[in-house]
C-alpha cells in the first residue's frame, strides 16, 4: 500500500483595497505566497492558485481547490483580508482547514516604513477570518509562529498527514469475514461508522478466499518462500508444506484485498476451523499484509481493522494491531500482544524476523508459521476508537515508550513493552473510563497532534489518558 504525500491547497488572502496604495504589493505578496508554498513542498504537494483579493475571488479559488479533490487547506494572510468574505466560500467547503498566522519578515526594524508594516500584519486579518471561523463552528486547526522555524514545518506536516488520512478513510473499504460472538466493545452502529469515520464495511464469507488459494501458482509460492530465507531467520524445523500451505493463503488474501479494493480486512479465527478447507490460521498472512500497509484486526473487529489502515497513513505505514495483556509493576510497563499476528516491517532493526514453526491448538488445526520480534524501541502512540452509543464515536490514545526488552523465550507471538507516560494504573483505569477498547492500534512515534487534529476534523470526541 504506498502512501501518497498529501495534497494541500493554500488560500493566500489579501484585500484588493492595497494596490492603489502601495503599487505592485500584490505581486510581492504572491512572491511571498510562493515562498511558503516551497517551504511546505518538503511535506506535501502545494496548490497556489493566486490571491483571494475580495469575496468573489476567495468563493472562486476555494470552490477550484475543492474541484480538485485536495486533501486540506492552508489559510494565511499575505496582508488584511475582510473576514466576511470568507463566509460563503466556508459554507460550500469540504475540505480540512488550518489557518497560519505567519509573516514575511521575523524581526521589527528600526527602518521599518508602513508599507513593511502594512504586509507584516497578518495577525489581525487572522483574528477578524478566525473570528468567522468561530462563529460558524467550522473545525480548523490554528498555529501562529516563524515560517522559517521548525514548528511550522512540523505544524504543517502534521496537519497534512491527518487531511490525508481523512481522505483514506472516506474513500476506505474494509472487508469483514464473521465476528466474535459476545464479544461486546467491537460492537457499533455501522451506519454511523460509514458516515462520521467514512469506511464502507463489505462482509463476505471465507468461501471467497478459498477460492483464490485454489488459483495461487507454486511458483509464486516458492518465489515467496525464498525471499523468507533471505530477509527472515526461517526456523529450520518449519517443512516445506506448512510454509508453503501459509503463503498460499496468504497470497490468496492479497490477490482479494487487490481484486475488490480493499485497504483492511478483519476475520474471525472460528471461521477457518469450522469450515474444514482450512489447515492452518491465517497468521502469516495477517502478519504479511500488515507488513505492507493493510489495515487488519482479528475476531470481526471491522473499527479497529479500519484504524490500522488510518494509522498507517497518519504515520509511514508503521501501524500495529494489538491488545494489552499484563501489568508489569516492576518495569512499570504494560506487556502487548495478540495470538501472533504483527507487522513485522516495524521489528527492531538491531535483530532479525524469526519465523517460526509454531505449535497452537487453535481450533485443532496444524501448527501455523508465525512471525516473531519486537518493534523498535522509542516513542509509540496508542490509540483506541471506542463507540459510545447513539451514533457518536470517542478516540482514546495514550502516549507512552515501547522498551527495548524483547527476550521472552517462551513467548512465540510479536510482543513489546510499552510504558504509558501516565503510569500503568492511572493509564489502565483511564482507558476503563473513557471506554477504550481491548483492541488496539499503535503507532510508532508521537502522532498525538494528527490523531487530535483528524477527531476534529472528523467530528468525534478526543480523549487523552
Amino acid at each position: 500500500m504506498e502512501l501518497r504525500k498529501p495534497r494541500l491547497a493554500l488560500l493566500g488572502l489579501m484585500t484588493d483595497g492595497y494596490e492603489s496604495i502601495f503599487s505592485g504589493i500584490t505581486e510581492r505578496q504572491t512572491r511571498y505566497a510562493h515562498e511558503l508554498v516551497q517551504t511546505m513542498s518538503a511535506v506535501a504537494d502545494v496548490t497556489f492558485d493566486g490571491v483571494g483579493l475580495n469575496r468573489e475571488a476567495i468563493e472562486k479559488l476555494v470552490k477550484g481547490y475543492n474541484a480538485q479533490e485536495m486533501d486540506g487547506m492552508v489559510i494565511v494572510l499575505l496582508a488584511y483580508s475582510q473576514g466576511a468574505y470568507l463566509t460563503r466560500a466556508l459554507e460550500n467547503n469540504r475540505l480540512p482547514i488550518a489557518l497560519a498566522v505567519v509573516q514575511p519578515d521575523q524581526e521589527v526594524l528600526d527602518s521599518w516604513v508602513e508599507l513593511d508594516l502594512t504586509v507584516n500584519q497578518g495577525i489581525h486579518g487572522a483574528q477578524d477570518n478566525a473570528n468567522i471561523i468561530f462563529k460558524s463552528g467550522i473545525p480548523c486547526q490554528f498555529f501562529a509562529g516563524n515560517r522559517h522555524g521548525e514548528r511550522f514545518l512540523t505544524f504543517i506536516e502534521n496537519f497534512a498527514k491527518a487531511c490525508y488520512t481523512r481522505s483514506v478513510l472516506k474513500g476506505m473499504r474494509t472487508a469483514a469475514f464473521s465476528r466474535m460472538c459476545g464479544m461486546g466493545d467491537i460492537l457499533t452502529d455501522e451506519y454511523a461508522f460509514t458516515r462520521l469515520i467514512g469506511p464502507e464495511v463489505c462482509h463476505d464469507t471465507i468461501g471467497s478466499i478459498v477460492s483464490r488459494m485454489a488459483k495461487v501458482e507454486t511458483s509464486r509460492i516458492d518465489e515467496q518462500i525464498e525471499k523468507d530465507r533471505q530477509t527472515h531467520d526461517v526456523d529450520p524445523k518449519l517443512g516445506y508444506s506448512a510454509h508453503a500451505e501459509a503463503v498460499r493463503m496468504y497470497l490468496a488474501f492479497r490477490d482479494y484485498l487487490e481484486e475488490k479494493r480493499y485497504n483492511a480486512y478483519t476475520a474471525h479465527f472460528d471461521q477457518f476451523a469450522d469450515d474444514g478447507r482450512f489447515k492452518q490460521l491465517p497468521l502469516y498472512a495477517a502478519s504479511n499484509l500488515l507488513a505492507e500497509g493493510y489495515g487488519y484486526a482479528a475476531e470481526g473487529d471491522y473499527m479497529c481493522a479500519s484504524m490500522v489502515a488510518a494509522a498507517h497513513a497518519l504515520g509511514a505505514n508503521d501501524a500495529n494491531f494489538t491488545e494489552m495483556y499484563t501489568m508489569d509493576f516492576a518495569k512499570q510497563a504494560i506487556i502487548f500482544c495478540h495470538a501472533g499476528e504483527g507487522n513485522w516491517a516495524t521489528h527492531r532493526k538491531d535483530r532479525k524476523v524469526r519465523l517460526i514453526d509454531r505449535y497452537l491448538d487453535e481450533g485443532g488445526l496444524e501448527n501455523p508459521p508465525t512471525h516473531l520480534f519486537s518493534p523498535e524501541p522509542g516513542r509509540a502512540t496508542l490509540t483506541s476508537l471506542a463507540y459510545t452509543g447513539n451514533g457518536k464515536f470517542r478516540l482514546v490514545l495514550a502516549l507512552g515508550d515501547i522498551l527495548p526488552k524483547s527476550d521472552l523465550a517462551g513467548c512465540e507471538m510479536p510482543y513489546f513493552f510499552w510504558r504509558p507516560d501516565s503510569g500503568i494504573e492511572t493509564c489502565v483505569e483511564a482507558w476503563l473510563t473513557s471506554g477504550g477498547t481491548h483492541h488496539e492500534v499503535i503507532n510508532l512515534g508521537d502522532v498525538r497532534s494528527r490523531w487530535k487534529m483528524l477527531c476534529d476534523m472528523l467530528g468525534i470526541e478526543f480523549v487523552e489518558v
